[in-house]
């Protein structure tokens, strides 16, 4: 089986080299990755030389839109959907806003929506404020005692009344990864539309959503080694049901309909960067290749995957042979993100801070996630220590982590 070759992977990120970086190691990744430097390269030229409106008659403004519209086209190609089907925006949360307000529009007295409280903020909040407008919301619940969200449990929840059922690919607290395709597919067969959050699972690696099945399917650019933005896929059924967000002249263009604003031009452009760093992955591991862009995708994904489970689970049987914290989620490295969240007598900031001082760059508080938390028994006052990483994270990496958790805890 190939493996990753870390030493290529690293030397694609300019930070890992930077001198200010040096003597430190980044496990707050769940909270915005490294970029790799195609992206770095594709922003400094834009802003260089095409940073001008898009579209026009001259040609820095035509080479700025066609940058533009070959990062929709290629990052679209490797999740394995149509060009028309990913959008653009500021951040998930503003593009959740977006569409719950849609379904705002279209839903009323009568109506429900499911949510959990396994999520992000950005992706409940936004739904929950629905109820506002007459919808019901209900609230699938996670396990107390593991953070697991049952789907037995869900379909207790469904009846006719519901119209939405929003969930995590994983949550960026408990890390299990949910059955996402399961799910989804038997909620379009009972005709309820799915908004799946992907902004903890999609780092480590993009999914193919055609598979995934997902009405609605959303993650960050800027924790997927790519720049400060947000993207959404959505099924052509569930864009055309949903009214348009947008200027009224724009409500004919799947990908305009749900970005209200205008966007920015520079950093779409820049995520064509992103494609060319999984590209430049495959054919450095696999070499070169006719096959399609998601089926390239899908051997990067199971190679970063492979690479960051068996850097996982050391980490894993450590902590969970110490008696003195407790680790959230699943202990096994097959069924989780390589997001960790540790509860422990002192704060999660406290530990953060201590963690800083042994060159480690981890995160404390309660990460937007604050439902998760309480629904565990957690008081997101007190928080977590969050240990996240991604591929370029390597054996070294780990070892120092460890080393430095046995000091401060």
């Amino acid at each position: 089986m190939t493996q990753l070759d870390t030493d290529f992977v690293r030397a694609q990120f300019p930070a890992l080299a930077d001198p200010e970086l040096q003597g430190q190691v980044f496990f707050e990744n769940a909270g915005g990755s490294y970029t790799c430097q195609p992206v770095v390269d594709r922003l400094t030229r834009f802003y260089n030389s095409r940073k001008v409106q898009p579209y026009g008659a001259y040609r820095a403004s035509q080479l700025a839109g066609a940058e533009m519209d070959e990062a929709r086209a290629r990052l679209a190609a490797l999740m394995g959907v149509a060009t028309e089907q990913l959008s653009f925006g500021p951040s998930t949360g503003a593009n959740t806003y977006v569409l719950a307000q849609a379904f705002g529009e279209r839903l009323g007295q009568g109506d429900a929506i499911i949510v959990t409280n396994q999520d992000h903020e950005a992706n409940t909040g936004p739904w929950r404020r629905l109820a506002a407008r007459g919808v019901e919301i209900r609230e699938w619940q996670i396990d107390r005692d593991t953070g697991h969200l049952d789907p037995a449990a869900l379909w207790a929840l469904v009846d006719d009344r519901v119209k939405l059922v929003a969930f995590p690919h994983c949550s960026n607290v408990v890390g299990e990864v949910n059955p996402v395709a399961e799910i989804c597919a038997d909620l379009r067969a009972h005709g309820i539309w799915s908004a799946v959050d992907g902004v903890s699972y999609a780092p480590h690696g993009l999914p193919d959503l055609g598979a995934l099945g997902a009405d609605i399917y959303l993650f960050s650019a800027y924790k997927t080694y790519g720049p400060h933005q947000g993207l959404m896929v959505l099924s052509p059924e569930l864009a055309e049901w949903l009214p348009n967000q947008a200027h009224y002249f724009n409500a004919d263009t799947p990908y305009k309909r749900f970005t209200p604003a205008g966007p920015d031009h520079a950093q779409i452009a820049a995520c064509a960067g992103m494609a060319d760093y999984i590209d430049a992955l495959h054919a450095h591991h696999f070499g070169p290749s006719q096959a399609a862009p998601a089926a390239r995708m899908a051997a990067v994904h199971d190679l970063m995957r492979a690479h960051e489970t068996a850097l996982l689970q050391p980490l894993l049987d450590d902590l969970r042979a110490r008696n003195d914290l407790r680790l959230l989620g699943p202990a096994h490295a097959d069924r989780r993100a390589p997001t960790v969240a540790l509860v422990h007598a002192r704060p999660g900031t406290d530990l953060a801070r201590a963690l800083a001082g042994h060159g480690i760059m981890a995160g404390g508080g309660s990460f937007y996630a604050n439902r998760a938390l309480q629904g565990q028994g957690v008081d997101p006052a007190h928080g977590v220590l969050r240990l996240s990483f991604v591929h370029y994270t390597c054996v070294s990496d780990l070892d120092r982590l460890r080393a430095a958790l046995d000091e401060v805890l």
